[in-house]
């Protein structure tokens, strides 16, 4: 699969979410992390949401990367919303730091400005479950920033929303059903090595690693009980997923 752009690679912030009817968002806080492949993305409201259904107003996604400097797509293979589909959006670089991204039927206009501590090396590992059930995760960096993103426990068949699961589920099974989690954090850079600063998850908090983790000694990372419902026998390295490349009329 051919790498992402140079341009691309780092941590960028949502400043503006503008759509075609005027309405604006510049509050919900939203972070993309793009490393040569994959991407992970992370939008949690202010205040943060507490009660489960409130939860559901959160939303994320990782998976792989598809680009060109004029366009992008983001192919979600882990996702908060199950089966939210695939964005693609024009993009126009106003600098090195900010990015425009438009939809491709003008709906929608965001910015995004890179974070500067995320200027550095970018680094991705894929993860699957050890235990054969097809649980997926991911690890990212880039420069002084992590994402961690798994999916739920809990497989959620297509054609519901997440919204109508939790309506018409107990409260003790809400917690599985908002169980992806989507952890974003600084490596060095805070106040404790790898430390958890947003996540869609409120148990994720303090240290991403419980024992030291070396970012600079990536393929020796203590990887196997990563994140709050890792899997009863823990991750295991796995190859990048794959998928049917953009056509080169579609990346213009």
């Amino acid at each position: 699969m051919k790498a992402v752009p140079e341009a691309y690679h780092g941590v960028w912030q949502r400043t503006l979410l503008r759509l075609s009817d005027g309405t604006e968002d510049t509050t919900t806080r939203v972070f993309w992390l793009q490393s040569a492949h994959l991407h992970a993305d992370l939008r949690i409201p202010d205040p943060a949401p507490k009660l489960p259904l409130e939860r559901a107003a959160q939303a994320g996604f990782a998976g792989l990367t598809e680009a060109s400097l004029g366009r992008c797509q983001w192919h979600r293979i882990i996702d908060f919303h199950p089966d939210s589909g695939t964005d693609i959006g024009n993009m126009q670089f106003v600098s090195s730091e900010e990015v425009h991204e438009t939809a491709l039927d003008d709906s929608y206009l965001e910015i995004w400005q890179r974070l500067p501590a995320s200027r550095g090396p970018v680094a991705e590992l894929w993860l699957r479950s050890a235990d054969g059930s097809g649980r997926q995760a991911c690890l990212l960096r880039a420069g002084d920033y992590f994402f961690f993103a798994a999916d739920r426990p809990q497989r959620l068949a297509p054609g519901r929303s997440l919204l109508t699961y939790l309506q018409h589920e107990n409260v003790g099974n809400a917690e599985h059903l908002l169980g992806c989690e989507l952890t974003f954090g600084r490596i060095s850079g805070a106040e404790q090595p790898w430390q958890i600063l947003f996540s869609t998850l409120p148990a994720a908090s303090g240290s991403l690693f419980s024992v030291p983790a070396d970012a600079a000694h990536w393929d020796a990372l203590p990887v196997a009980w990563l994140g709050v419902n890792s899997p009863e026998h823990g991750w295991r390295p796995a190859p990048l997923p794959s998928l049917q490349p953009l056509t080169e009329e579609t990346l213009v």
